[in-house]
């Protein structure tokens, strides 16, 4: 798996909240849910704007910056399966 370094930013990360690249291409954290307390809204922590690709995952690195990681699309693959061919009962006519 190679995995690039897509923006130097290094935030510190706090205990308890999850870091995350959002829609704008910025860093955002939310607060996590902890048993019966519910989790908070997400807030901006940095703008960096980044570009995504498709088949792409964007993640927060160890050191606080912005990563990628080509996406694996692994697992078996779902066979075709063949159709049935229904034979119809020929109907004889009575006399």
């Amino acid at each position: 798996m190679a995995i690039k370094k897509v923006a130097k930013v290094g935030i510190k990360k706090e205990k308890g909240h999850l870091y995350f690249v959002d829609k704008q291409g910025d860093i955002s954290c939310a607060k996590m849910a902890r048993g019966a307390k519910k989790g908070g809204s997400p807030k901006k922590v940095a703008k960096v704007g980044i570009k995504r690709e498709t088949g792409y995952l964007y993640f927060i690195d160890k050191n606080g910056d912005i990563s990628c990681a080509k996406m694996v699309r692994g697992g078996t693959k779902k066979k075709k399966s063949a159709k049935k061919v229904s034979k119809k009962k020929g109907t004889k006519k009575r006399k």
